[in-house]
């Protein structure tokens, strides 16, 4: 079928009553404050649903429609599309929402106005790609191990895709390498497939940020929206064990998100946060014109030496937003008023209808 064609995409666009669109999105990671802050900024709302899971979006009120389907994967059918266009709708990707979908169905069927740049979704997806990407930025990144065998040191274990940190695991050697792969194997969190891609890197010992930036394609500027840290089962409840029971329980440590909390960084190391949003944003307009167009988050760790190391980018709305539904120190600070991501999108969308630039941030 070929990949979506931006063309074909603005003649749907072309056709829409601008006066009557409404934000759509998959019912699931950020779709809450997606929908609430298209409601705030006077925008109808949609929902894609699986039955039996559109009640957080009916009791908080965040969702004028709702299109039920038997699977989140059924979005890119066509019924589902004709629906979403009637609706003059804009679709907002997340994480659950290229998941469930599937990357290359995003790419090649999903023929409905997407806000950002669809392009991108696959530099996150893929380890090398990402790699790539932040390291042309000229920004730190923790040391790649080639193979399992050459595990020397403490080496962080991750998995294609978005899977919120399942089956993530920590190991010093090749042995304790096939160890845990063979733990996770029969607690099904990983398969032979996921194995063969498996990405080894150094560990990184510091505090974790994840800072969500939005570039907006329309002012061509980067800003800083906010930043979170996360809760990792079952990591998180391993450290509150005395060092000695630790031992003696003999557990694993596991890294899935379980929810997120806001922070904020030491205020001596903004420039260095924002020198990184700028350098990945125009990296990715050499690489995938045209580039970020809208929230990206890059996660870090930050170390003695006061040093931010990325090990990892979210190149469309991350989970960690919904941290600052009701607005961050940050978003304070740029605005003067409640703006979580959300909004932050949907203001994006009503000043490009308001300037007849639609096409400089959707495809």
């Amino acid at each position: 079928m070929g990949k979506v064609k931006k063309e074909d995409i603005m003649d749907i666009v072309e056709k829409y009553d601008k006066g009557n669109i409404t934000i759509a999105t998959l019912g699931s990671h950020t779709a809450l404050h997606i929908l609430r802050g298209a409601k705030q900024e006077g925008f109808r709302t949609a929902v894609v649903c699986e039955k039996g899971k559109e009640v957080p979006y009916e009791r908080f009120g965040v969702a004028d429609e709702f299109i039920f389907v038997d699977e989140y994967k059924d979005i890119v059918n066509s019924d589902v599309q004709d629906k979403l266009k009637a609706m003059n709708a804009i679709v907002v990707p997340h994480g659950s929402f290229v998941a469930y979908a599937g990357l290359s169905n995003v790419e090649d069927k999903f023929n409905v106005p997407m806000f950002g740049n669809r392009d991108i979704l696959r530099w996150e997806a893929e380890r090398d790609k990402e790699r790539k990407m932040i390291t042309q930025s000229g920004i730190r990144m923790p040391r790649k191990f080639d193979k399992p065998e050459d595990i020397n040191k403490e080496v962080m274990v991750k998995f294609p895709g978005a899977r919120g940190g399942q089956g993530y695991f920590i190991c010093s050697s090749y042995e304790e390498f096939q160890n845990k792969i063979q733990e996770m194997k029969e607690r099904n969190w990983i398969t032979d497939s996921d194995v063969k891609d498996a990405h080894i890197e150094e560990y990184v010992c510091g505090t974790n940020f994840c800072i969500h930036y939005f570039y907006s394609a329309l002012k061509d500027e980067v800003e800083v929206l906010g930043m979170d840290s996360r809760y990792e089962t079952n990591i998180d409840g391993i450290v509150r064990i005395p060092a000695q029971d630790q031992i003696e329980a003999n557990l694993s440590p596991s890294y899935v998100v379980s929810g997120n909390h806001p922070v904020v960084i030491r205020e001596s190391l903004l420039p260095q946060v924002f020198e990184n949003g700028d350098r990945l944003v125009e990296t990715a307009k050499k690489l995938v014109k045209p580039g970020m167009n809208g929230p990206f988050c890059l996660q870090c760790l930050v170390n003695d030496d006061r040093e931010i190391v990325i090990f990892e980018m979210s190149a469309r709305i991350d989970g960690g937003t919904n941290s600052f539904m009701n607005g961050s120190a940050y978003s304070y600070i740029q605005f003067g008023e409640v703006m979580s991501m959300g909004r932050r999108i949907s203001r994006e969308i009503k000043n490009a209808i308001e300037t007849d630039k639609l096409d400089v941030i959707l495809t």
